[in-house]
């Protein structure tokens, strides 16, 4: 069907769609002013409200305080950014092994299998227990008895394991006749999933490791529970100090500042991959 030529008069249907998203958004803005404004009315008429509103929104330690969190969210960045890096090329390797069809190269692809199958069936805080306590515990010297070592190690191979999966899902969405194809113009087995299937894949699937790791980016935040002084476990030290758990609420303000934005981007990428289908 062509469409209407430009700076044509718009149809009956699309005044009637412009009609029902305006008045969609009217109603949509409506409902949401009323929900935002009885939280607001409401809230404090609770009877605990002031006792609240001292511990969790305390004006006076947020000042004091943001700025030690945002230090610590520094060693959260630090971690994500070498850890980001070594889940991908892991994840790859992993995915790359539960692909492999050459009967005898099947240890291998046993081996993604298992891999997987273990490190998504636990919990990531277990992990890093295991891992963070476990492995200093055998006595190593310094600096290999670090827990920034191992408590990242713990980050890479659970999430190396999620990421293995998603790789894998794009390479199977990849149709068959491509292999057939690239083979029949004399490509190795290699060759093919180097230069046909992965650029496919790897391009479909970057909206869902996105999601990932935007997930890693708040479970860096579970490291703390052995040893590292990240933004969690500094709000900790200030709540300890001053009786009161604003800071908590200021490390996760600060959390919310990274991952909304990168959840927005994560969507916006998996619109346009719709749109493109």
């Amino acid at each position: 069907m062509s469409l209407p030529p430009q700076g044509a008069a718009p149809t009956r249907r699309a005044i009637y769609e412009s009609r029902l998203r305006r008045r969609s958004n009217l109603i949509a803005a409506g409902s949401t002013a009323v929900i935002v404004a009885a939280i607001i009315l409401l809230v404090p008429l609770a009877p605990g409200w002031e006792a609240v509103k001292k511990s969790f929104f305390n004006g006076s330690v947020f000042a004091r305080t943001f700025p030690g969190l945002l230090e610590a969210f520094l060693l959260d960045i630090a971690i994500f950014a070498w850890c980001a890096p070594l889940i991908a090329v892991l994840g790859l390797a992993i995915a790359l092994c539960r692909d492999v069809r050459n009967p005898v190269l099947f240890p291998l692809r046993a081996f993604g299998a298992l891999y997987t199958d273990i490190f998504r069936g636990l919990p990531v805080i277990l992990v890093i227990y295991l891992v963070g306590f476990g492995i200093p515990g055998l006595g190593l010297p310094r600096p290999w008895n670090s827990p920034y070592i191992w408590g990242s190690l713990a980050l890479i191979v659970v999430y190396a394991a999620y990421v293995a999966e998603v790789i894998r899902s794009g390479i199977d969405s990849i149709h068959q006749s491509q292999r057939a194809a690239a083979q029949s113009l004399g490509l190795s087995e290699a060759d093919t999933m180097r230069y046909v299937i992965l650029p496919q894949a790897l391009r479909n699937v970057v909206p869902a490791n996105m999601n990932l790791f935007i997930a890693l980016q708040k479970d860096v935040a579970l490291l703390s529970f052995i040893g590292p002084v990240e933004i969690f476990r500094q709000a900790g030290v200030y709540k300890s100090l001053m009786a009161n758990f604003t800071p908590y609420v200021g490390a996760a303000l600060i959390f919310l500042a990274v991952t909304i934005p990168a959840t927005r981007y994560a969507d916006y990428l998996m619109a346009r991959q719709r749109g493109q289908r």
